[in-house]
């Protein structure tokens, strides 16, 4: 492709984004942003977004058939789901303007997942267990309301993602599709170029699951996801679900002092409130209180350093809550909100205490009355040790793996897959069974296996780049050479176009920079900045050669277009 015939331009001294590969990315003229959250994929981009989804495509065709089901679907499916109401990234579609909404004034879900389209769809051709498993896959842009939209593709409005479905008659072919589906996805994060920085990860199943889901996390500093990685157990979870002990405060020898209410009003975290107290902030108590569908209210405690993890929690009691409202909680502490404590809560009040309170002399906790603290609180003299304590916290950067007690190894990643158990929720929505060999009717179980194949492509320039742009692998990028004249000589011109012409004869993929217009320092920065595996430069000292230089290597050498072709491919 002539560089001149190409829809390319590059842009060195466009704005600097929030991130780097929305930065790299406009600047190399891969996308363009239209708004917030929504990219044009210009030709340069839609070349790397293409090969991506043809790898993701090749391993998928090994286990799923493709279809393409549509980007709006009537309310009514997901009315059926129950989830038109709770899922709360949903767009509404509808006619812009009134001569549009005079032709049909009907209102659609912009879909953000598809199973509540495809669930109808199986249900009609896959009834009996001779049609079991079934698996279907498809690559779309899909949409989602996202709050903040940020970190260029990493975080999208608009995304293109994979998504695959399967059916299943019983839990052993279920488990047995789940873990092919893990060893394709495998496959297919190597053949992309993050397979060794890629950790299958644990997270929460959602609450129609015991199960963990898996996370296929790829280590990256600017990613929006913590992994904690239990080295010797060789296990790996999610910041949101990850079993953790808090690090044993020293307190040998410390004698139990008096209990005593203090005031503190206006204090706004526990930073400020231990340095008013003037003890360390892990003796802090943070007690929050949530409330059941049936009015039932909670109180769960953690070490002041914490927050609660309200899935861990959830999964504890065994049912849905809601932070208590500030009514609630004048009721049941007789203060206000931000007082609460562990000490005279009513005997109804269930309670929940983190591991991390375990064991601390002299603490402090809310006195349940506004603006006042209780310190040197004590279990057995002021407060009943319960029976058990509970992991409810999110974990933090030092905590230790409870099964092997070592600390965590604690990095920043972003999620490029996931597979998850679905179970019936969807099947059962829509009346989905399948007929046994007795003709008796049998649940459907159901999974669901995404890929982002756009986050990916930006993934992967957030982790291949330097400072002077991107650093594709070879097997994504939009060319295979970069070949560049620097001269309007016309030797010089011929040698190139003779070059162009033997690559491309031998299959390769080249952009051929033959602007008249653009210097030889400008051609030279753009083929770093494109991120181009080989740069091939023709010039009055080459001759009948070229000059080779590997995006990734400062050496350049000079060889004929035969052997530069014997060198790398």
């Amino acid at each position: 492709m002539r560089y001149s015939q190409f829809f390319l331009k590059t842009s060195k001294d466009a704005k600097e984004f929030d991130s780097v590969n929305a930065t790299l990315l406009q600047k190399g003229g891969f996308i363009h942003q239209t708004m917030a959250g929504v990219y044009t994929f210009l030709p340069l981009g839609l070349r790397v977004l293409n090969k991506i989804e043809n790898i993701v495509r090749e391993e998928m065709d090994k286990l799923g058939s493709e279809l393409l089901m549509p980007a709006l679907s009537p309310k009514e499916l997901w009315q059926t789901t129950g989830r038109l109401e709770t899922v709360d990234v949903l767009f509404e579609a509808r006619g812009a303007n009134e001569a549009s909404r005079k032709k049909n004034d009907a209102s659609y879900v912009l879909n953000a997942t598809h199973e509540d389209v495809l669930t109808p769809i199986a249900q009609q051709f896959r009834p009996s267990y001779k049609d079991l498993p079934a698996a279907v896959y498809q690559i779309q842009t899909k949409f989602r309301n996202e709050p903040r939209a940020k970190s260029g593709l990493l975080r999208g409005r608009e995304f293109r993602m994979k998504d695959l479905y399967s059916f299943h008659a019983s839990e052993e072919d279920f488990e047995d599709f789940y873990e092919k589906m893990k060893v394709a996805y495998t496959n297919t994060f190597q053949r992309l170029g993050i397979g060794n920085d890629t950790y299958v990860v644990m997270a929460s199943g959602g609450s129609f699951s015991k199960h963990f889901s898996h996370e296929f996390q790829t280590r990256c500093d600017t990613g929006e996801d913590v992994v904690f990685h239990a080295m010797t157990a060789n296990v790996l979870f999610n910041r949101e679900i990850a079993p953790s002990h808090a690090p044993p405060l020293t307190q040998q020898g410390e004698a139990e002092l008096p209990i005593q209410e203090v005031e503190g009003k206006g204090l706004i975290g526990v930073e400020p409130l231990a340095e008013y107290l003037k003890i360390p902030v892990e003796k802090t108590t943070k007690t929050i209180l949530f409330e059941t569908q049936e009015g039932e209210v909670i109180a769960a405690a953690v070490r002041g350093t914490y927050e609660i993890n309200e899935n861990k929690l959830e999964k504890i009691v065994g049912k849905e809550f809601r932070l208590a409202s500030p009514e609630t909680v004048k009721q049941v502490t007789g203060a206000e909100v931000g007082y609460a404590g562990l000490l005279n809560l009513p005997s109804e009040v269930q309670i929940y205490m983190d591991e991390s309170v375990k064991g601390r002399k002299n603490f402090e906790t809310g006195a349940n009355r506004t603006h006042y603290h209780t310190i040197n609180v004590n279990f057995g003299r002021d407060l009943p040790e319960p029976d058990q304590f509970y992991d409810i916290k999110v974990a933090r950067e030092g905590d230790l793996h409870p099964e092997t007690g070592e600390v965590y190894e604690v990095f920043r990643a972003s999620e490029v897959g996931n597979v998850f158990r679905l179970g019936t929720k969807f099947t059962e929505a829509f009346g989905y069974t399948y007929t046994d060999e007795k003709g008796t009717q049998q649940p459907v179980l159901m999974g669901s296996y995404g890929i982002g194949t756009s986050r990916i492509m930006g993934v992967l320039v957030e982790k291949f780049h330097d400072d002077r742009g991107i650093i594709w692998p070879s097997q994504v990028a939009p060319f295979q050479v970069y070949l560049a004249e620097l001269s309007a000589d016309l030797l010089v011109q011929r040698a190139g176009a003779s070059a162009y012409e033997q690559l491309t004869k031998a299959g390769i993929e080249v952009l051929y920079d033959d602007r008249k217009n653009a210097s030889a320092g400008e051609k030279l920065a753009d083929a770093d900045l494109l991120g181009i595996l080989w740069r091939l430069v023709v010039s009055k000292k080459t001759g009948d050669k070229v000059e080779v230089k590997r995006r990734t290597e400062d050496s350049v050498e000079m060889m004929g277009v035969k052997e530069f072709l014997r060198h790398a491919f």
